[in-house]
């Protein structure tokens, strides 16, 4: 049975088919796909940590997420460090989440 994805995969992905048996059919993404597919992806894999129902389903997914920020930081030419001092900015000017503050209303 045929089922078509459009969607970005691991690399590893069409070897793993094959080894199953399987066929796929596959292109290589261009630059403006590519980074396309990769915000595609990081939505797919966020809306799978909000599903898990374990601790160790949400290593699984975060680490996915993890996989997938790499490649967007890759892409669009910033390196982890900077991402984590602007991190560190922004929780020290706004805080974090620690105190589980739900923000009602204002006026």
């Amino acid at each position: 049975m045929s089922k078509k994805y459009n969607k970005l995969v691991r690399d590893l992905i069409p070897d793993i088919i094959a080894s199953n048996g399987d066929s796929c059919v596959y292109h290589i993404a261009g630059a403006q796909e590519y980074r396309k597919k990769l915000f595609e992806k990081l939505k797919e894999e966020v809306g799978e940590v909000c599903e898990c129902r374990s601790e160790g389903e949400v290593l699984g997914e975060l680490a996915d997420v993890y996989e997938v920020l790499d490649a967007i930081m890759k892409v669009e030419g910033v390196n982890r460090e900077a991402v984590l001092r602007v991190q560190s900015d922004k929780r020290v000017e706004r805080g974090g989440f620690d105190k589980k503050i739900i923000l009602e209303k204002t006026s």
